[in-house]
């Protein structure tokens, strides 16, 4: 089982594990309206970007995965935070028996195809080791629901987290059986 996440690389980018230096990129990057806008629509706090990011390492150490700090690699330019997560939100239906996928690129990032390249890389790390994964969108993203979709993710059903409408999709590993 991993306990820190491993490097992975695409054409543009690296992915590695967060460390405590990339907290002030990650808390600029979530003060910009095109980030939080479809995810909560209000800006995080440098703290809560702090325990956002102790989460990332603990989760590698608690369940052997996680996400990563994605940058171009020619520049160093944080592109965003990309992986698994284990959130345990209070989210109807629950989600919590499967990791959930999420990514979250900055504003300048978007739209470049820069979420697709990190995600087949991490998805093919994660085909190897998880079955199946999850991930949740707001109904109003809809670039977050095409790319979802040419990942290979389906519509199961609209939930409801934190009192509004969710879409829930769910994926399963190639070779691997749903239980869903």
């Amino acid at each position: 089982m991993a306990t820190s996440a491993p490097t992975l690389t695409t054409a543009r980018l690296t992915l590695t594990a967060h460390t405590a230096t990339d907290l002030e990129d990650c808390a600029t990057m979530w003060t910009d309206p095109r980030v939080y806008a479809m995810i909560g629509g209000q800006p995080r706090t440098r703290e809560d970007v702090w325990i956002r990011l102790l989460r990332s390492i603990g989760q590698w150490t608690l369940f052997g995965y996680g996400s990563w700090i994605a940058r171009d690699t020619a520049t160093g330019h944080l592109i965003g935070e990309l992986g698994l997560i284990e959130a345990r939100r209070a989210i109807e239906p629950s989600i919590d028996a499967t990791p959930e996928v999420g990514w979250t690129l900055t504003g300048d990032a978007q739209g470049k195809g820069y979420a697709s390249e990190a995600l087949a890389a991490i998805l093919a790390w994660t085909d190897a080791r998880i079955p199946a994964t999850t991930c949740i969108i707001d109904p109003a993203n809809a670039p977050s629901i095409r790319l979802a979709e040419r990942l290979g993710y389906r519509l199961r059903t609209t939930g409801t987290y934190r009192d509004a409408p969710i879409l829930i999709f769910d994926r399963a590993a190639p070779g691997a059986i749903s239980a869903r």
